[in-house]
């Protein structure tokens, strides 16, 4: 339902600004960019589900392998004492903790091709599950919100824009990515663990989280010590290395089971296709609530008056440069990667407000898209409090990246 007012709010708050626009100001084309900001965004929608039918048909035909030949159930067992906390309306050997931990092992490697249909396919087996098909479960909740907060151990996106941009070190930014997303998730963790009163104390819970803090830890010493260049081989490499491993991994276990791996690939890859054709609409509807709003000079306004806040109260306002990237961050990830490289370019990749952009864009991932998508691909419409608490990790993030922005580069 909140998603449903927020939709609504868009379209309200851009009529109003268009109004005060044209009537104050004399502006008359605002009307005109904002109709064509709607046909554009509608088109967006459609080649972003376009462009994602192959990948989907991709990633759904390798995991049905995986799921044939036992490896999903496999990884499921894995991690079934930690996911066994986080989602228990999950039983144990069910293949949905599979897909989940390989879809969070995806996003914490960067690779959002290959995050998306893992997500997907854990989104459908857990609508498996749901004796509501209408209405979220608190493991969609749950699952969504790590998702929302969108840890990632290597953000190359990021630093290949800072190295088209001219950034002298363009993986400086990497460590406070990596404190701003880690921070971004276990807030997320511990606010979703408390609204569903999973008990946070739990030996399993607390031991699987300082294990994943010292793995932080590792990973900030480590490319601390390496140069700019070896940052950026190193982080690649690893990252493509352990996700063709996993498709190795799945053939070898196929041919050992002696399945068709063949037939599977295809019977998974059909899934994928009705998948991408199912999420169109619901593309549709937020990117262009989405694009208008922007198209109004509603963000503008809001960017500005933050501006004057902060002066006002005798904060330092380098930071607020950066301030429409974090804005942006929850409703568009290619409008705020749009706004971090417009201010690379206009002010360089160097400055500090630049640092800031990036380490807000690399701290969370694109909240609303990932509500649209996940929910929009099982028929989900009633999400509860997924809004609330994927914004409470994005603001949380967002502060985050500012905080330790400041801490590298002030």
């Amino acid at each position: 339902m909140a998603l449903n007012y927020i939709w609504i709010a868009f379209f309200i708050a851009a009529f109003a600004v268009a109004v005060c626009s044209t009537v104050f100001t004399g502006d008359l084309s605002i009307w005109s960019r904002i109709m064509g900001s709607s046909f554009t965004s509608a088109a967006q929608a459609f080649e972003i589900a376009l462009g994602l039918t192959g990948i989907l048909s991709l990633w759904l035909g390798l995991m049905k392998i995986g799921e044939k030949a036992g490896v999903i159930q496999m990884f499921g067992r894995i991690i079934s004492p930690l996911f066994c906390r986080l989602f228990p309306g999950i039983p144990k050997n069910h293949p949905a903790m599979g897909s989940i931990f390989m879809n969070v092992s995806a996003n914490m490697l960067g690779l959002d091709n290959a995050a998306t249909p893992l997500g997907l396919k854990a989104m459908k087996e857990m609508q498996e599950l749901n004796k509501q098909k209408d209405t979220a479960t608190d493991a969609m909740l749950m699952f969504l919100i790590l998702n929302a907060s969108g840890l990632c151990f290597i953000p190359i996106g990021i630093m290949m824009y800072r190295a088209q941009a001219g950034a002298a070190n363009p993986t400086d930014v990497f460590l406070p990515i990596l404190l701003a997303t880690f921070i971004s998730t276990l807030t997320g963790i511990v606010a979703m663990c408390i609204k569903q009163r999973i008990p946070l104390m739990d030996r399993v819970l607390i031991s699987w989280l300082l294990g994943l803090g010292a793995i932080i830890g590792a990973t900030v010493y480590a490319f601390s010590q390496m140069d700019k260049s070896s940052v950026e081989l190193y982080s690649t490499f690893i990252a493509n290395l352990l996700l063709f491993s996993v498709i190795i991994i799945f053939i070898i276990a196929g041919m050992r089971k002696r399945i068709n791996m063949y037939d599977a690939f295809i019977e998974g890859a059909r899934e994928g296709f009705k998948t991408a054709v199912l999420i169109i609409p619901y593309l549709v509807a937020i990117l262009v609530a989405i694009g208008m709003f922007r198209a109004s000079g509603a963000m503008e306004y809001i960017t500005h008056g933050m501006t004057s806040a902060v002066a006002w109260m005798g904060f330092d306002s380098g930071w607020v440069e950066a301030l429409p990237t974090a804005l942006m961050k929850p409703l568009s990830g290619s409008g705020s990667r749009g706004l971090m490289v417009d201010l690379m370019n206009t002010h360089g990749a160097d400055a500090f407000c630049s640092r800031v952009a990036a380490a807000i864009q690399g701290s969370t991932d694109t909240t609303f898209y990932i509500l649209a998508v996940y929910f929009g691909s099982v028929g989900v419409v009633k999400t509860r409090y997924a809004v609330p608490y994927a914004l409470l990790a994005d603001i949380t993030g967002s502060i985050a990246g500012i905080a330790a922005a400041y801490l590298f580069f002030a």
